[in-house]
This record gives structure tokens, C-alpha cells and sequence, in this order.
């Protein structure tokens, strides 16, 4: 749909395409459909080595084991216990990660957010390498922010 940048009804426009993602989504659930959201936290498109530190989030909708969209999510700043709650908002049900605090890991847990550290290549790649079964999580923590440079490691 393309909005006219002159056109008085603008706002009309854009609740429109609301309204056809709300559709969309609740077609979607109503077929049975497998839907998921993985978040990898990265840096220029790689896994970052640290969680809280990463650029942004690419967020993956998976529609039936396949990625059917990609967000580019900016991380909104590292405050202890604020990203994983962030992620949870944003229907998050996987996040992947080269190392991630344990204060994080239990949030996300709580939260029943599956956590897989010790990743590392590209996000999408990993995505990809999750929904075929074929990433697993090294459990690997990071207990010291001064090192977070060497977390995943």
C-alpha cells in the first residue's frame, strides 16, 4: 500500500495497515500456525558477545519454521534486569547471544524466554540454525561486566 505524502487522510492510511497486520496475525493463530519471535543480539549482523552490550536486536517472525519477516530493533540501553522485559513486550520466545549475565538469563527463564548463549556467525544464520534444530546453548555466563569484551568466549 503506498501512502501519499499529501493526501489529507494519512492517518487513515496508516491505521489501515494496523488493522491488516492485526488481521494478518490473527489469521495466522486461528489456521494453527507455528508462530515464534527470535531475537539474536548483534553487532553489524553477528552475534554479539555480550547481551546487554549488542547494537540492536534482530527480531525474526517465524511463521511454521520459516523466518516470514526481520526487524532491526536498536537496544534501548543496558540496565540491569530492563532488556529482558523489553524482549518479553515485544513477544520474544527465543533469544540467542555469544554471553549473557545470569541475573538476564533468570528473567528470561522466568519469563519462559529459552536462552541459547554461546552462539556465534551471523544472526540470521543462527535464526536459521535454530528452527532447524541444529543450535544448541553452551550455557555459557558471564559473571564479571568488566569483562564483557570475553564473554562467549
Amino acid at each position: 500500500m503506498v501512502i501519499k505524502l499529501f493526501d489529507n487522510n494519512w492517518l487513515d492510511h496508516i491505521v489501515e495497515i494496523l488493522e491488516l497486520e492485526v488481521n494478518l496475525e490473527e489469521n495466522l493463530k486461528e489456521n494453527g500456525e507455528e508462530q515464534m519471535k527470535i531475537a539474536v543480539a548483534s553487532d553489524n549482523g553477528l552475534v554479539s558477545g555480550h547481551f546487554g552490550h549488542c547494537e540492536s536486536f534482530m527480531i525474526y517472525d517465524t511463521v511454521d519454521g520459516k523466518i516470514v519477516k526481520t526487524e532491526a530493533v536498536p537496544n534501548p540501553g543496558h540496565k540491569p534486569g530492563f532488556l529482558p522485559v523489553f524482549l518479553n513486550d515485544k513477544g520474544v520466545n527465543v533469544i540467542i547471544s555469544g554471553g549473557m549475565g545470569g541475573g538476564a538469563v533468570d528473567i528470561f527463564n522466568e519469563k519462559n524466554i529459552e536462552v541459547i548463549t554461546g552462539a556465534q556467525g551471523k544472526a540470521k544464520d543462527l535464526a536459521n540454525s535454530y528452527l532447524l534444530g541444529e543450535l544448541k546453548s553452551t550455557g555459557s555466563v558471564c559473571h564479571e561486566h568488566q569483562h564483557h569484551d570475553e564473554c562467549g568466549e
